[in-house]
């Protein structure tokens, strides 16, 4: 899912780079109730035994690390940190990747912190701007790295989460083990649960006619690489959002495009204002209050009118096509090669949202399919969360129908921008919730 756009930052990487320092470690006074703990946790361990936290984290992207330091803030001790073993209250964060960067680790090496728009800073430590010509997927890992070491967040990884259930007693069990080696299992249960699991691991691919006939190249944005190892041959871009124009614009200088999207391009030449921003989470977040499968918040946001998007709508590389009808062996197309007509009103700034016409078939090597993401939330299928409308009916960071289940990086969080406030948010719910 594309971002809403923001001003590049990247971390200063020197040592004392105003940053903010560990918290002291956390220790209470033992109470009655963590000492019960702390003697039930001395026990032998027995097969089937699970370990006991308040709060459980999924994910240390962006939501997930903001989760993490508001439950710190709020007195919870991860795992693994001293006095954890005694102490009044617990969380764990949990998280697939081999290190510290979330989903950022994986972008392709070509995109610098200039080209992406969608960092922010996490609550409580700045960034400050260094090189806006460093790889992204080096400079906020980086970040994401300091954050964690600065708040003692003690992070548990490589652990995937394969599934949550309701262990009957007002609890959720947590299954989960280590990535690539199934054997090596832990069970948790805890009475919260803040879902940060993002949507990167789950690409979506649209269905079209011939798609299984094709036989070229086809590749999700999320695997892009780099522009030359698309250079053999024309490539069809599909998607409307920030990812296609980017990498659209990338691969225009080694090979011939095409570029179609399901809508429109929704350009908007103005400053993207905190009340464009509000207004376009509160388009998002009534889709998930009424259960529906949320949409993008791009999809709201639109496209920000650059000087280098200019220059590619000038040198007709950001002209758009609507979908074609089908693709062929070797070739997308489109059974009407006139463009339906777009209403004056999303016609853009002097016709630039409208589409332009084309040949009815365009020969290709590579369909470079930029479509989003969908939530990754096959391991909370066991507490069968959706609803008739597809999705899960939400209030706020909330699940409606289970308070225990907060939702972040999901629907009107999914925006680097939204992330911390929900994480935030949904502390405060499981505060209110846990006795």
């Amino acid at each position: 899912m594309d971002a809403v756009p923001d001003p590049p930052l990247v971390a200063e990487r020197t040592p004392d780079a105003g940053l903010v320092p560990p918290p002291p470690a956390f220790a209470p006074a033992p109470t009655r109730r963590s000492l019960r703990r702390a003697r039930e946790r001395e026990r032998p361990a027995v097969p089937g035994t699970a370990v006991d936290v308040d709060v459980l984290v999924i994910g240390a992207g962006q939501a997930g690390l903001s989760a993490a330091y508001h439950l710190r803030k709020a007195g919870f001790v991860p795992v693994g940190a001293a006095g954890w073993d005694t102490a009044e209250r617990t969380f764990v964060v949990l998280d697939a990747s081999p290190g510290p960067g979330g989903a950022w680790q994986e972008r392709w090496p070509g995109m610098t912190m200039a080209d992406a728009h969608a960092v922010h800073e996490l609550p409580g430590m700045p960034l400050v701007v260094v090189d806006p010509a460093e790889p992204a997927r080096a400079a906020v890992p980086y970040y994401f790295a300091q954050y964690e070491d600065a708040y003692g967040l003690h992070v548990q990884r490589p652990v995937v989460v394969s599934a949550v259930r309701d262990d009957g007693a007002g609890r959720l069990l947590v299954s989960s083990h280590v990535v690539d080696r199934p054997d090596e299992a832990v069970s948790w249960r805890a009475r919260g649960l803040v879902n940060a699991s993002g949507t990167w691991r789950k690409p979506f691919w649209p269905a079209y006619p011939g798609v299984g006939v094709f036989r070229g190249r086809q590749l999700h944005a999320r695997d892009f690489v780099s522009p030359e190892a698309l250079a053999d041959g024309h490539v069809v871009v599909v998607g409307g959002g920030t990812s296609a124009v980017q990498l659209l614009l990338a691969v225009a200088e080694v090979t011939t495009t095409t570029w179609v999207t399901r809508r429109p391009p929704a350009w908007r030449d103005e400053q993207f204002t905190p009340e464009l921003g509000r207004a376009a989470v509160a388009l998002v977040d009534e889709r998930t209050r009424a259960g529906l499968p949320p949409g993008s918040v791009v999809s709201v946001t639109g496209l920000p009118l650059t000087p280098a998007y200019r220059a590619g709508i000038e040198s007709g590389v950001l002209r758009a096509r609507p979908m074609f009808s089908r693709l062929t062996a070797d070739a997308a197309v489109w059974d009407d090669v006139t463009p339906p007509p777009v209403p004056a009103a999303d016609d853009g700034l002097d016709g630039l949202g409208g589409w332009v016409a084309g040949p009815a078939e365009v020969p290709a090597r590579t369909i470079l399919w930029c479509t989003g993401y969908r939530a990754s939330l096959d391991h909370l299928a066991p507490l069968r969360l959706r609803g008739p409308g597809g999705g899960i009916v939400m209030a706020g960071t909330q699940v409606a129908a289970d308070p225990r289940l907060q939702l972040v990086g999901y629907g009107p969080s999914a925006s680097t921008i939204g992330a911390n406030r929900a994480g935030r948010e949904a502390v405060q719910n499981l505060e209110r919730m846990l006795p």
